[in-house]
């Protein structure tokens, strides 16, 4: 009878265990969603950033040719050429550091992509670890609900002798 009721006690504590488990792997998927989210809206905002500076890029490189071409149509006058020269000079540099900021939002695009499929691997790992301490809480709930029937059975069983 005492063994019984010991095996019940322990069943009951490690469905209760589980439980616990179940409840942290929830916790931990709610957190990885979360961070997946907030990488999903990192990179809507780093592909629109891309966006912004392609147009800025193809503007400035439109005013480096419209700059080119003004600049060799002005080559007999020697003050506007100059002031053309230096137009184009500040366009090139702001096209070239339009460029690397391009390159730098394409690499951390390209990291951020790299993450959030590191995160979603790893959320569905999680879930299917709950989904085993899930079926492993059934389990142990039927086995404990077994028992008690047993034991039920045996306690009338007894009460009839």
């Amino acid at each position: 009878m005492d063994q019984i009721k010991k095996k019940m006690e322990a069943l009951k504590l490690e469905a209760d265990g589980n439980a616990a488990q179940v409840e942290e792997m929830k916790a931990k998927v709610k957190e990885l969603e979360q961070n997946n989210l907030s990488r999903s809206q990192e990179v809507t905002s780093l592909t629109h950033r891309n966006q912004l500076l392609e147009s800025e890029v193809e503007k400035l490189e439109s005013g480096i040719k419209d700059a080119k071409h003004a600049a060799s149509e002005s080559a007999q006058h020697g003050t506007q050429n100059e002031t053309l020269q230096r137009k184009l000079q500040l366009l090139e540099e702001e096209a070239e550091e339009a460029d690397k900021n391009l390159r730098e939002t394409n690499d951390k695009l390209r990291n951020t992509d790299v993450k959030a499929g590191h995160f979603e691997r790893k959320v569905q790992a999680l879930e299917a670890a709950r989904d085993q301490w899930e079926t492993k809480y059934e389990e142990m709930a039927k086995k404990y609900a077994d028992t008690k029937k047993e034991l039920d059975d045996f306690v009338a069983e007894i009460g009839t002798l």
